[in-house]
């Protein structure tokens, strides 16, 4: 059941790939940063200096000078976090970086994704109370949180909001919660560059514009100042796991983080986590941080309890870290295989709303009663990038009180805005969502177990009247050609150290070869022997088992292969059309 395939060639604008080759760049990166927008050398200049300057950044100001009022004071503050790698990194740097900016009394609180649901409630907020806070701090959440920053104003606690999701609006005009300041880079009124930061980078931007107040009030000075570069390689992990844009801030951010990493300064946590996940930091890429370490924190949130995530990333001790990764890769492997049981159980619902042979519903709805609500989103996106639909995987509520609702995490494609498409569900069928939010590529919601037909055939309808044939072709945009003196190591590790990610894609390139042979492996992977440009390559296709004919056109990536301590060049192929 998979979806019909576009392979496009990106555009290359030959002056911009000139002015880069000229600065000094290698041709091979310089075609590659031309086709993804980079017209100048000084776009490629990922030093702190050229980061945008934290007063741009609206409320960033105020909220240093509310933090410094409360360092000053000796005032608790507390952080409330979110349950992903985003949210645990920015619950981390604000931990770090306040105690590094002289907060003594600083701690956190982590709602449970099950038991709490998202963000800051009043229920968080009574505990937050409780725990003897006089300054409430959201990282990665707080900006729809109406009731919980009203709620926890009332018992007299300041609230600092730091975010960066899209605040609600109704009717047109965008709504903001009560908080004594708000830094968002989505508020309607900043003027911030960067809008796709992540919340780890707010709360990052928040600091250094804290460090600047507090240098203005005579506390240290430009030479004696805390060193909040030490928190990037956490910026950097939390920016790559949340699939953010890597506009060129973010690229900087990134970069700076993973160079730290690479020469070993990083959290104690961070480097277990790459033994753990056996990954070596000293060539530490984003490939890594998306697919390594961002899940085995994710796995703790979907599952268990993202204080181990968190108190991983936080500890200073070595032995402390090493134990606490152990348990978020045990955690991860017991993810991946409730994932993997729901995936091939979704596929097979899937695969029953139509006729064998026919082509997928424009829009995908599944529920079983066995799914886990943690690892709802991830089946969804499997699902999504398998069948190219917008998808929505519901499970049984697990909340007390709460079985009687199906808890739904849906991703979509290109050309279809997840977030407005419930809206209009909500409008058509009120009544059927108790509870939706997100984005244009993911969203969730909340139903009653009696309605999900209703709503399968609501957002399927949607799905007709915004869909058309092109939209639902999955387009596959690679670098065209590779040119056969770049099929070599050197070349595969040089592309592997740059930043790639969300909005800046890593290199794939495509043209037509000729199939040798293939065998599959482990039973579900295609191992080729592929002839490129009249020498022989070795290539994989992940997950992949349908066999190719002898020419095809192939969109690939370039990786190493290692057997045996000999290192050799092979491609992981991402898709491929009949020669």
């Amino acid at each position: 059941m998979s979806s019909a395939l576009k392979i496009v060639s990106r555009d290359i604008p030959p002056r911009a790939a000139w002015a880069l080759e000229q600065a000094g760049i290698h041709p091979l990166l310089a075609r590659l940063y031309a086709a993804r927008g980079v017209t100048a050398p000084a776009e490629l200049d990922d030093s702190l200096a050229q980061l945008i300057p934290p007063p741009q950044l609206r409320g960033a100001s105020e909220a240093a000078v509310l933090l410094a009022d409360a360092i000053a004071a000796d005032r608790s503050i507390c952080i409330v976090a979110d349950y992903d790698c985003d949210g645990a990194t920015a619950c981390a740097v604000a931990l770090r970086g306040l105690r590094l900016l002289g907060a003594k009394r600083v701690h956190y609180l982590v709602p449970d994704r099950v038991t709490d649901g998202y963000g800051l409630t009043p229920p968080i907020a009574d505990r937050v109370k409780a725990s003897g806070a006089d300054l409430l701090v959201t990282v990665d959440n707080g900006i729809a949180s109406f009731d919980g920053v009203s709620h926890a104003q009332a018992l007299g606690l300041s609230v600092l909001v730091t975010d960066h999701h899209l605040p609600a609006a109704v009717d047109g005009t965008v709504v903001l919660p009560s908080a004594d300041v708000v830094v968002n880079p989505n508020h309607p009124e900043c003027g911030f560059p960067s809008k796709c930061i992540a919340g780890v980078g707010v709360m990052f931007y928040v600091l250094l514009a804290l460090r600047a107040e507090l240098r203005a009030r005579g506390a240290f000075d430009a030479a004696g100042q805390p060193k909040l570069d030490a928190l990037l390689p956490l910026v950097a992990l939390g920016t790559v796991a949340d699939v953010v844009k890597l506009d060129a801030n973010n690229r900087r951010l990134v970069a700076q983080g993973l160079r730290r990493i690479r020469m070993g300064q990083m959290p104690a946590g961070l480097a277990a986590l790459f033994r753990a996940a056996g990954r070596d930091a000293r060539v530490a890429t984003t490939f890594d941080f998306g697919f390594a370490l961002g899940p085995r924190i994710n796995a703790a949130g979907r599952l268990a309890d993202m204080t181990l995530g968190i108190e991983c990333l936080v500890t200073d001790d070595a032995a402390r870290a090493d134990e606490l990764a152990r348990m978020l890769d045990g955690i991860n492997r017991e993810r991946r295989e409730i994932e993997g049981g729901m995936r091939e159980q979704a596929m097979l619902a899937a695969e029953s709303l139509f006729e064998d042979g026919a082509s997928p519903p424009p829009a995908v709805s599944v529920f079983d009663p066995d799914f886990h609500e943690g690892v709802v989103g991830i089946v969804a996106s499997r699902l999504k990038d398998r069948m190219h639909r917008p998808v929505f995987v519901f499970a049984a509520s697990q909340a007390p009180g709460k079985g009687h609702e199906l808890k739904g995490s849906g991703r979509s494609i290109p050309g279809f805005h997840l977030r407005d498409a419930l809206d209009l569900v909500a409008k058509r069928h009120p009544g059927v969502l108790l509870r939706f939010g997100g984005h244009a590529m993911a969203a969730g919601c909340t139903i009653a177990a009696e309605h999900f037909e209703t709503f399968e055939r609501a957002l399927a309808q949607v799905a007709r009247e915004w869909l058309d044939a092109a939209t639902l072709t999955r387009r596959l945009d690679t670098d065209g050609p590779l040119a056969p003196e770049y099929r070599r190591i050197d070349v595969v590790d040089t592309l592997h150290r740059e930043v790639w990610g969300q909005g800046f894609a890593p290199p794939t390139f495509s043209e037509e070869v000729e199939v040798v042979s293939q065998r599959l492996v482990g039973e579900k992977h295609l191992a080729l022997k592929l002839r490129h440009q009249g020498q022989p390559v070795d290539a994989i296709w992940f997950g992949h088992t349908d066999a190719l004919p002898a020419r095809v056109v192939l969109a690939f990536r370039l990786d190493a292969d290692e057997w045996r301590g000999e290192r050799k060049v092979r491609f992981l192929v991402e898709g491929a059309l009949p020669g």
